[in-house]
């Protein structure tokens, strides 16, 4: 083989070699978008328990709780 014929033939495989890498980055990107869409599903859910607890707290009287904790402790025998 001449030194151009072997200079073709870099120059032919030359994208192949790089599309390897291309393949990497976009499934390196697609990777981060997943876990970046969990993390941030996860940030919803725990702040929508956060939220519906808060509003149950407000709604029960502070009483009415105290008293339902009392009823779920165990009786003392006397």
């Amino acid at each position: 083989m001449e030194k151009a014929d072997q200079m073709r033939l870099v120059v032919l495989l030359l994208p192949f070699l790089c599309s390897g890498c291309a393949v990497v980055t976009v499934a390196d990107a697609a990777v981060s978008v997943a876990a970046t869409t969990v993390k941030a599903a996860a940030t919803v859910v725990g702040t929508a328990v956060e939220v519906t607890a808060a509003g149950v707290r407000a709604v029960i009287p502070k009483d009415q709780e105290e008293e339902e904790k009392r009823k779920e402790l165990p009786q003392e025998k006397k």
